[in-house]
């Protein structure tokens, strides 16, 4: 499809709730942050009411979800997982219109929740227990894994498809049922996930999906005491404030909240390479992505020549309309996500920070929310260094030593991910046993990870600690049944 044909293409989003589609209380619009003047979606908007009634259609679904065979589960997910492959084109498509990842990102993204949905298929099958040899004679103990109950899935707009994927899937291969929750800014994306779920098979309420305000529903959800667990991925303010309602009522928690993401070269790495980690890393998917590495941090000898050489490929990066062909960075996903990085640069500055590029809102042929790339030199203590930007902005450290450099990797109270540039063979497996973060990269930038490995933060406040890919996703989304049996 081109680009001239989807100008009046929309899609009509309802809501999905115990195996059928109906309107909201409200509606809203989304536009295309490439093109404000179209219309991406009309929406419905649910209500307190609604997200009561979903939660106990999950709970309602439990039963015959979470016992039903392995194999039905493996299927269900293995042609979800098909469908979105197959349609990754249309599914890329509505990303880039909808969030502005350019088009190579979006359809990268569209193929990777095909992935997941395909890869925990497979872990639908694979027995996630074990026998154990009893202290006393004639008897067998057994250790299994069973579902954790109505887990609710509330998801940014950041990764509109991967991430709600990975999370649905997970929930549902281990037997759970689920109420999803998508950012409002991204509700075609996720009705078009929700969309291709509901003709999966599942029993009506093993899948629901409620959009709208993320106030009202997202409290709903949390508050919900029959909500058994809540994966949550977003900012750390709202992050915060779901922590304390999950604690008072002691749900099940997975937190995930983005981090000051570092990467660190040393002078005896590849320049080359590293400017390339560092451009990939900084400013793909525009930096707004949990993984982003915002914080440069290079060692003296090469300080000069990293910033002269990246610099330069910053300001090479096109700008422009998702759909575009050749555009690196599309637009920032609204305009307040837009106004919040001009400040990051504003007030960077007023510190004293040196901006050797861009930084600046750019206008283009359609209305939309662009920005030029930001390259900053900055202070381990300046607050862009620390503050939760989101954006297409980075800072460069410059550190005296190895020691220097991991010391400012890790002075921030949150990380996801940290990686480093280096021929070395003592500093290399020094930094990846001593970042705290929960990934560390070797001469790779801090956005390359695979779907079927762990993914998550340290215990800081990047997250909690829970894995969401990967067999580890198990630890979350099951609770673990030990069984004795004497034969009598």
């Amino acid at each position: 499809m081109k680009r001239s044909d989807l100008q009046h293409h929309q899609h009509s989003a309802r809501q999905y709730i115990n195996g059928r589609w109906e309107t909201g209380a409200t509606t809203g619009i989304r536009r295309n942050p490439s093109d404000t003047a179209e219309v991406v979606a009309e929406y419905a908007r649910a209500d307190r009411r609604q997200a009561e009634r979903a939660v106990r259609a999950a709970a309602d679904a439990l039963a015959a979800w979470s016992h039903s065979t392995a194999q039905r589960r493996a299927d269900a997910l293995d042609g979800i997982g098909g469908e979105l492959l197959a349609r990754q084109d249309e599914l890329a498509l509505l990303l880039a219109r909808e969030q502005g990842k350019p088009l190579a990102d979006a359809l990268a993204e569209a193929q990777r929740a095909g992935q997941l949905f395909k890869y925990f298929a497979g872990e639908a099958l694979r027995p996630h227990g074990e026998t154990l040899a009893s202290a006393r004679p004639g008897v067998q103990v057994d250790v299994t894994r069973e579902a954790v109950g109505v887990v609710a899935l509330l998801t940014p707009w950041s990764s509109p498809l991967a991430l709600p994927a990975r999370k649905i899937a997970a929930a549902l291969a281990f037997g759970n049922s689920v109420v999803f929750k998508p950012s409002e800014r991204v509700p075609a994306c996720g009705w078009m996930l929700a969309e291709i779920i509901s003709r999966a098979a599942l029993p009506a309420g093993a899948f629901n999906l409620l959009m709208g305000s993320g106030r009202e529903l997202g409290s709903a959800l949390v508050d919900g005491a029959a909500v058994d667990a809540i994966s949550f991925a977003g900012s750390a303010a709202v992050g915060s404030r779901v922590t304390q309602a999950a604690a008072k009522r002691r749900a099940r928690l997975q937190l995930e909240t983005g981090g000051r993401n570092a990467l660190v070269v040393m002078a005896d790495a590849d320049l080359e390479r590293a400017v390339d980690c560092a451009l990939q890393g900084a400013y793909g998917c525009g930096g707004q992505r949990c993984n982003a590495s915002s914080r440069l941090i290079v060692e003296a000898p090469v300080y000069d020549a990293f910033v002269a050489r990246l610099r330069q490929r910053v300001a090479a990066l096109r700008v422009g309309h998702a759909l575009e062909k050749g555009v690196v960075l599309g637009p920032l996903i609204d305009e307040a996500q837009l106004a919040r990085n001009l400040e990051w640069v504003r007030a960077a500055r007023e510190e004293g920070a040196e901006l050797v590029h861009g930084g600046e809102a750019i206008e283009r042929p359609s209305p939309g929310h662009y920005m030029s790339p930001a390259l900053l030199l900055a202070l381990p203590g300046h607050k862009a260094v620390r503050g939760d930007v989101f954006g297409p902005v980075a800072c460069v450290l410059e550190a005296q030593d190895y020691d220097h450099a991991l010391a400012l990797a890790n002075d921030v109270p949150d990380g996801v991910c940290a990686g480093i540039c280096t021929r070395s063979l003592t500093h290399a497996p020094h930094f990846r046993r001593h970042a705290r973060v929960g990934m560390t990269l070797v001469n790779l930038p801090t956005s390359a990870e695979d779907y079927h490995v762990p993914a998550g933060g340290r215990l800081k406040a990047a997250g909690d600690g829970a894995r969401t890919q990967g067999r580890q996703a198990a630890d979350f989304f099951t609770t673990l049944r030990t069984s004795y049996v004497c034969a009598g």
